[in-house]
Order: structure tokens, then C-alpha cells, then sequence
């Protein structure tokens, strides 16, 4: 090829190479976008595939299908393994079957990835409450109280509370049961049947008072809700306060004859309203007449306690029988209408021995019912007086 041939041909190729450099990069970039495509596909149909297992097994986890639901969340994260939700729902349907160790594994991962959330705190203090782990427990359902919840988070941070709360009345624990409620009762709204099961709540934990204003609360809005009428009966029978538990259990046995309980309470209120000698507005006559009745009640239960032999294999103790058997016999026959209006003094000393009677008999032949069981209640009426 001659010099001038040679020059030629480069010239030639110089005025190409723009052109072919183009089509290159052209090339190149179609590449690029294709593969994108592709991958971008692919991942696309790993998320749909993933998804569609995940459907399933949240089906399956809802239906109580535990060992499916293990096998479709396990089949979802084949194709997203690090899916935050997939691991939660698979450690919940592992819970299901009790396999709470591998369950625990997953959630402590989740926990460390977002300690905020509060579904995780709420399985981690329920896997501990099961190992009876308490400090455990109340840490991490004091984190899902607090935590960060989708959806209205004021409903499930109240629910987790009143979790908390059940898992405190069941290890005995009323005082700190006492103070979740009064948290939770400070942030209610007047959704009666919530104040009404709250005022349950409070009773278990055996505060009465709260009891009773959070079943007031309830009645407030629903005047003849039958549970909350027995609640406020019971929170006000076990503060003592006997007129106003005969109020509510009046209505609460009117309003559901089926309230063997209520019916009960209400027999025994009224038996301690009956039985008071001490009430102001009773005449010094009838006073005397229900001093009357009650020695004479003390007198019957010291005989029938004195016969029986409870289930210890111990009564009454002879000493014990003898001395209140020989007060109650001096005494009665000075316990009359007569001998009472002249000397006041008597009928305060009958009350005493009847009181203590039906102590005594309680501590030896186990708990009374009917007008002893009243005795023993107006004595703890008025103790001190």
C-alpha cells in the first residue's frame, strides 16, 4: 500500500470514529438499561413471590394454622431474608407452637434492629412472663406501653397496659397492679364498658375505691349496666359502706335476677343494716330488740360450733367453749326488754360477748353465713369504737 493509500485510509477512519464511538456508547447504554430491566424483573417477581407466601401465612397465622403459617413465612423469606415483617410474623406463628426459644431469636434480632417497636417489645415480654422472668417482663412491657404502634397507638398502648395489669394480678403483685391501673384509669375515655372493666380490674386488685368511682364512671353513661351495678355493690359492700352497696345491689339484682352472687351480697347487706344496734336513726327500743336477736344468734352459733369438729380435727377448744358457754349462759337471762331499758350498759356488753363469740367460732369452725356472718361484719364496722 503506497504512502497516499495509507493517508487515505486515516483520514477515513478518523471521520468514522465519532460514529463508531456513538454506536458503542449506544450499545453500551442499552446494555446497562437491559440489564437494569432484567433485574428490576427479577427482583419484582422475588417481592411478588415473597408477598404471595407472606399472604398466606398471614391467613394461615389468623385461622390458628401455626405449623402452615411456620412453612409459608418461611417460604417468604427465601425471597426477602432480611423482611421485617416476615420474621415477626414467622416468630409469632412459632409461638403458636410453642417453640418459643427460636421464636425469642428472631424477635431479640428484630428487637436490636428497632427497639422502638412495640409488637416485639409486647412478644419479648410475654416469652418472659411464660419463662417467669419478672424483671424481664415488666422491662419490655413498659417498652411496648411507650413504644411506637401502627394504627391508634393510644388503643394498643392501652391494651398492652391491661396486659401488664393481668400479668400482675396473676404473680399476686396488687400493689404495682394498683398503680398501672391508676395510670391507665387517668387516660380512659367514657366508653362505659371500658371504665366498667377497669373497675373489675380494680377490684381484683382489691381497691376499692377506685373500684367503685371507675363503675360510677361507667353508670354514668349507662345507668342499668348490670355488671357495673354488681361491681359498684361489691366495691361499696367491701368499704362498708352497707346503705349505699344496698342501692346498687338492689337495682343489680332487678335488673339480672340471674345474679346469684349480687343476691347473695344484697341478703347479707341487708342483714348488717337489720342487725346494727349502733345506727343513729333506731329507736332505744328497737335497739334492744336487735341486741336481743343478736345474743341470741351468738348463743346458737357457740352450740353448733361447739358440736362440730372441722376438718383439722381441732373444735372449739374446751377452755375456750367453756368460758364464753358460762358468759353467754350468765348473761341471758338479763338479756330481755326489761333489764335492757334500765341498764344501757348491758346491751353494750352483749354485743361484746356476741362479737366475740362468733370471732372465735369463725377462727375454730370456719366462716359463717347468714345473720353470724352480719355480726362479724358490724363488728368490723365499728372496731375502735
Amino acid at each position: 500500500m503506497t504512502a497516499r493509500e495509507r493517508v487515505q485510509g486515516l483520514g477515513l477512519y478518523q471521520a468514522r470514529e465519532p460514529v463508531i464511538l456513538a454506536l458503542l456508547s449506544a450499545l453500551a447504554v442499552l446494555s446497562f438499561l437491559a440489564v437494569g430491566g432484567l433485574s428490576r424483573m427479577y427482583h419484582a417477581q422475588q417481592e411478588a413471590l415473597g408477598n404471595r407466601w407472606f399472604t398466606r401465612g398471614t391467613g394461615d397465622l389468623k385461622n390458628g394454622s401455626f405449623d402452615r403459617a411456620v412453612a409459608d413465612f418461611r417460604a417468604a423469606l427465601r425471597y426477602s431474608r432480611d423482611n421485617y415483617d416476615y420474621q415477626l410474623n414467622l416468630a409469632q406463628a412459632l409461638i403458636g407452637l410453642k417453640r418459643t426459644d427460636e421464636a425469642y431469636a428472631y424477635l431479640i434480632n428484630l428487637w436490636e434492629r428497632e427497639p422502638e417497636n412495640g409488637l416485639v417489645n409486647l412478644e419479648l415480654a410475654r416469652i418472659a412472663a411464660q419463662k417467669e422472668q419478672t424483671e424481664r417482663a415488666l422491662r419490655y412491657y413498659h417498652n411496648a406501653i411507650y413504644a411506637t404502634w401502627p394504627g391508634d397507638q393510644e388503643v394498643q398502648r392501652r391494651n398492652a397496659r391491661l396486659e401488664l395489669i393481668e400479668y400482675l394480678l396473676g404473680i399476686g403483685a396488687k400493689a404495682q397492679s394498683q398503680s398501672e391501673l391508676i395510670a391507665l384509669a387517668a387516660n380512659l375515655d367514657g366508653d362505659p364498658l371500658l371504665h366498667q372493666h377497669v373497675g373489675d380490674l380494680f377490684l381484683r386488685a382489691q381497691d376499692n375505691e377506685h373500684a367503685l368511682a371507675e363503675y360510677r364512671l361507667s353508670l354514668k353513661s349507662d345507668h342499668h349496666n348490670p355488671a357495673a351495678l354488681a361491681g359498684a355493690g361489691l366495691a361499696a359492700f367491701d368499704l362498708s359502706r352497707y346503705s349505699l352497696a344496698q342501692r346498687y345491689l338492689q337495682v343489680a339484682v332487678a335488673t339480672n335476677p340471674d345474679d346469684k352472687r349480687s343476691a347473695d351480697i344484697l341478703r347479707t347487706t341487708e342483714l348488717v343494716l337489720q342487725l346494727d344496734p349502733y345506727q343513729r336513726q333506731i329507736s332505744p327500743d328497737q335497739r334492744n330488740r336487735i341486741v336481743i336477736e343478736a345474743f341470741s344468734a351468738a348463743g346458737d352459733r357457740l352450740k353448733s360450733c361447739a358440736a362440730t369438729v372441722n376438718l383439722s380435727g381441732t373444735a372449739l377448744s374446751e377452755s375456750l367453749e367453756q368460758t364464753l358457754t358460762d358468759s353467754w349462759v350468765k348473761m341471758e337471762p338479763k338479756i330481755n326488754q326489761g333489764d335492757l331499758r334500765r341498764n344501757p350498759d348491758l346491751a353494750e356488753k352483749a354485743m361484746d360477748l356476741a362479737f366475740e363469740i362468733e370471732h372465735q367460732a369463725k377462727a375454730a369452725c370456719g366462716a359463717p353465713t347468714g345473720t353470724d356472718l352480719a355480726l362479724l361484719l358490724i363488728s368490723k364496722l365499728h372496731e375502735g369504737n
